[in-house]
């Protein structure tokens, strides 16, 4: 599975979610942007996380700086103004078949760098792509829309 991290749901923001979900809004509830996770179950939401924050038996490690917990107990906090030092949320993923994914990317549908939480939790969404692409040394205006095979 997947959780897509540069595409905000028009017209939704955290404080929004909490308010429909009933929960507490307060002064200290942050106000970023819901993320368009994935076209798999868009009513299931994920909070990728730093690892400062875990809830036993439902924060599941991403790696040693990012977590990932789905539990509406982290909405609470959250919505509290507590909770991790940086996080996102996400309402839906993307998921593949046994060997999709390995097929897609041997079919140049995917271009790949190591994770980079600075990357990840910064909300200028529209630059997130071209970050990624530069930890590479791409260029994103020297890509093209054609591909093929060298």
């Amino acid at each position: 599975m997947g959780i897509i991290v540069n595409k905000p749901i028009e017209q939704l923001r955290f404080r929004e979610l909490v308010q429909r979900l009933d929960l507490k809004l307060t002064d200290n509830t942050p106000n970023f942007p819901v993320l368009f996770g994935g076209p798999v179950e868009h009513g299931r939401g994920f909070v990728l996380h730093s690892s400062d924050y875990t809830d036993d038996g439902a924060t599941m490690p991403v790696q040693k700086e990012v977590s990932l917990t789905a539990t509406m107990d982290i909405l609470r906090v959250l919505a509290d103004g507590g909770g991790p030092a940086r996080a996102l949320f996400a309402l839906g993923y993307a998921g593949w078949g046994p060997g999709q994914i390995e097929n897609e990317i041997r079919s140049n549908g995917w271009v790949h760098c190591d994770a980079d939480s600075a990357i990840l939790f910064d909300f200028d969404l529209d630059r997130k792509w071209r970050k990624a692409l530069l930890k590479l040394g791409i260029d994103a205006a020297a890509l093209s829309s054609e591909a093929g095979r060298a």
